[in-house]
């Protein structure tokens, strides 16, 4: 396999190139223009740096990316843009750094990426980590500063920048995406010091908390990967046989062909749990038996192309109906979730959402014998016992990541509350362990979580899932209307 990584030597297997195949290779090249268009999102790319620029004005602010990392020699792990970086900047592209230098006005925002590797690099166009008939063509920096309307130079320059600013009180680093930058004695090398640990975690913070609220443009990225994720659910229910075992494995691998045609691919890894393992709250292994008359709990999110992830959970009846334990549970969080969505609405506080579902769980686990005390005690922040049986959150911000905005301060997030166009999960959940005998026995080997993407409006929330149904009997009628409609014939298009 092609060896990738700019930080990679070259492997013991590989050849001298003769100057004669140099030259060889230096001509005779058809020349080719790219599609220019730029990008949709352009003019909300402008409006995110004038937003950064304002929160730190005369200070220079350094945004880089990240780099392509290896999972063994040579073989590269997919290179998946910096969530931050890609929200300010729309480049898809790796080792690139955006620099906003202050002005007297606000800031000039530079772009610094790599050059092409093409025939006028010479040797570098046969280099096997980087050249172009290894790789496929990338954007110049010309081309990029006219597809992003960004300032856009080679990367090379940016060295100079960084020496320049390095020893500034007013510099910001977003750390954590590039080596290079975050330490070492390399040169453009700007490490961490007892002095920029906080100046550079107001950085992130920042960024965080300027990305909460989605434009429209978002918005739309977060349906379209919302509406690939339903298809993908329909995809797994018209192939789980309810009369026979079905691999974990093989329902992971139908989801992941609807995410890889429909969109980038998974948005994180797929929760695939038969059974016992539905208690097994990240389950990510998928590779258990699911068996007739379990249930199956499925956590998946497809990436769109421009990298906005869905985020939804279902619990299916593998035979076609719950059991009646498994409907009680259901219900109970069905109850929860229900709960909680219809408190959704700008100015509510993160923790009052919390605290309504989890108020309707602790009364479910009360109506099922679990609780010993009254509902308040199993409450009381002294005790939480509820939480031997749910032990997450109701929900978390969406996004360009999965788990979105996680830099964010505690008052502009958890301890704070919802504004319009926050895009947010809705998740509660029940987990009984196949283990717990302080349960009833029908009960061990339950887990449940339904997880739905809300959009926080100017009324209320509004569903981006609605379309996949969520009542225990919806489920049983929804999955027995995909498996009468069968199987999907593989379609390059995604649909």
């Amino acid at each position: 396999m092609a060896n990738i990584g700019r930080e990679e030597l070259s492997g013991s297997h590989d050849r001298a190139i003769p100057q004669r195949f140099l030259d060889l290779m230096a001509t005779g090249w058809r020349t080719k223009e790219p599609d220019l268009t730029p990008v949709p999102q352009v003019k909300h790319l402008a409006r995110r740096r004038a937003l950064l620029s304002a929160a730190f004005p005369g200070d220079t602010l350094v945004i880089p990316t990240g780099n392509i990392h290896s999972r063994t020699f040579g073989a590269p792990y997919d290179f998946r843009a910096g969530s931050d970086f890609l929200w300010l900047t729309g480049d898809q592209e790796p080792d690139s750094v955006l620099v906003l230098h202050p002005t007297a006005t606000g800031h000039d925002a530079v772009l610094y990426t790599q050059p092409r590797s093409d025939v006028a690099s010479g040797a570098q166009y046969l280099d096997r980590m980087d050249g172009e008939i290894w790789h496929g063509r990338r954007f110049s920096p010309q081309e990029k500063s006219t597809i992003l309307e960004i300032d856009t130079r080679p990367l090379g320059e940016l060295l100079s920048v960084l020496d320049a600013v390095a020893a500034s009180p007013r510099l910001r680093v977003l750390r954590g995406y590039h080596a290079g930058l975050d330490g070492g004695l390399r040169p453009g090398a700007l490490p961490v010091t007892a002095d920029n640990v906080e100046r550079d975690a107001l950085l992130a913070s920042v960024i965080s908390e300027l990305r909460l609220e989605k434009d429209e443009w978002e918005i739309a990225q977060l349906q379209d990967a919302v509406d690939a994720t339903i298809r993908g659910f329909e995809d797994v229910a018209r192939r789980l046989r309810p009369d026979a075992p079905t691999s974990e494995r093989f329902i992971e691998g139908v989801f992941a062909w609807r995410a890889r045609t429909a969109g980038n691919g998974v948005g994180y890894s797929s929760i695939v749990a038969g059974g016992p393992r539905s208690t097994i709250l990240h389950w990510s292994r998928n590779d258990g038996s699911i068996e007739p008359g379990q249930i199956l709990l499925l956590d998946m999110g497809i990436e769109n192309v421009n990298l906005y992830t869905a985020d939804v959970t279902r619990v299916l009846p593998v035979s076609g109906t719950f059991s009646p334990a498994q409907r009680d549970v259901y219900d109970i969080v069905h109850a929860s979730r229900t709960a909680g969505l219809a408190v959704m609405a700008p100015g509510v506080a993160f923790a009052e959402i919390q605290d309504t579902c989890t108020r309707v769980l602790a009364e479910g686990l009360r109506g099922l014998g679990l609780l010993k005390g009254s509902v308040e005690e199993a409450l009381d922040p002294s005790s939480i016992a509820y939480r031997r049986w749910s032990l997450h959150g109701f929900g978390h911000m969406l996004g360009l990541d999965v788990h979105d905005c996680g830099h964010a301060r505690p008052e502009a997030y958890a301890g704070g509350v919802l504004n319009e166009n926050y895009v947010l999960t809705m998740e509660p959940g029940l987990y009984f362990q196949p283990h717990d005998e302080l349960v009833p026995e029908e009960l061990r080997g339950i887990g449940v979580r339904i997880e739905d993407d809300v959009l926080v409006t100017a009324t209320g929330a509004h569903l981006l899932t609605q379309a996949l149904p969520t009542e225990s009997h919806e489920v049983e009628s929804w999955l027995a209307a995909q498996r009468e409609a069968g199987p999907r014939e593989p379609c390059g298009d995604g649909s």
